[in-house]
């Protein structure tokens, strides 16, 4: 009976999951939640089934968040420990790939929008002008009255932390692949390190940047475009801190790593996404502007 039940072949059948289900529910919570938020910062009503959700607001979004974040803990969990028993051959191992590539790709053109809304506003001001009010632009890029950011302080700061990162994480991968156990678990360490590090300056810059979101059409495609990048560079420290604790378990080999693989592809394309960033937000945009120092 046992051989009867044997596995003949290189795919994985899944036990039953609750976590698509679960998922789908925390997402739909979160979109209401975040709707009713924003209604609720209007001053308006949300009514749905005779309930006026706008006075739950903040409260709605943030368990439609933990949700989301649960689901995503132990779903992701699932899949590690599917790894570790053996259950990704090679053709789950390139089908992982392919979702992963996938998934990077749509995350390009997600930026691809952002640079698009940069490029449109930036290239064409007077348009920007008319279809606005003519002090968004005044007819010129950056805004008159637009005091921007030197490309050549922070930013330039970030860039080389980025390009260091990128360095140290393929360290860590050659070092996983001539099975240096140490060399992976530094390179992994200083990556993390550098990733947080960048996070601090953007905070900082944030912090200190001399036009706000809302002043115009600059600060909005400049906070949307930077923002999300950042919000990406969070995601991706904390992809690669989890690759860090279970390297220092042991879990990948030579042989099989994709989780690590996985972490590196997107740091890459971080890497890659901020260097536009640097050099159009920051730098082109800012030349013949007025620097604020």
């Amino acid at each position: 009976m046992a051989g009867a039940h044997a596995k003949h072949h290189d795919y994985h059948i899944i036990d039953p999951s609750p976590w698509p289900f679960i998922g789908s529910v925390g997402a739909l919570v979160t979109a209401i939640g975040a709707i009713a938020w924003m209604k609720a910062a209007q001053g308006a009503t949300f009514p749905l089934f005779g309930i006026n959700l706008a006075a739950a607001n903040f409260w709605l979004f943030l368990v439609g968040m933990l949700i989301l974040l649960y689901t995503m803990f132990a779903w992701w969990s699932d899949t590690i420990k599917e790894a570790q028993e053996g259950h990704h051959t090679k053709v789950v191992s390139l089908h992982l790939r392919y979702g992963m590539i996938m998934f990077i790709a749509s995350e390009l053109m997600f930026f691809v929008a952002w640079f698009w809304a940069f490029f449109d506003a930036s290239l064409f001001p007077g348009e920007a002008a008319q279809v606005s009010r003519a002090e968004f632009t005044g007819g010129v890029w950056p805004p008159e009255g637009v005091e921007v950011l030197d490309p050549f302080h922070l930013p330039l700061y970030n860039t080389i932390i980025l390009l260091l990162s990128g360095t140290t994480v393929t360290w860590a991968h050659h070092a996983l692949l001539e099975n240096d156990r140490k060399g992976l678990v530094y390179g992994l360490t200083l990556t993390v390190v550098l990733g947080l590090l960048f996070s601090a300056v953007q905070a900082y810059e944030y912090m200190h940047a001399p036009f706000a979101f809302s002043d115009s059409i600059y600060g909005a495609t400049f906070f949307m475009a930077t923002g999300f990048h950042g919000f990406h560079v969070i995601v991706g420290t904390i992809f690669l801190a989890v690759c860090l604790l279970r390297a220092m378990a042991g879990h990948f080999t030579p042989q099989q790593h994709f989780g690590f693989e996985a972490a590196a592809w997107y740091w890459h394309f971080v890497d890659v996404v901020w260097l536009f960033l640097f050099s159009f937000v920051y730098v082109w945009a800012s030349a013949g502007a007025t620097i604020a120092h």
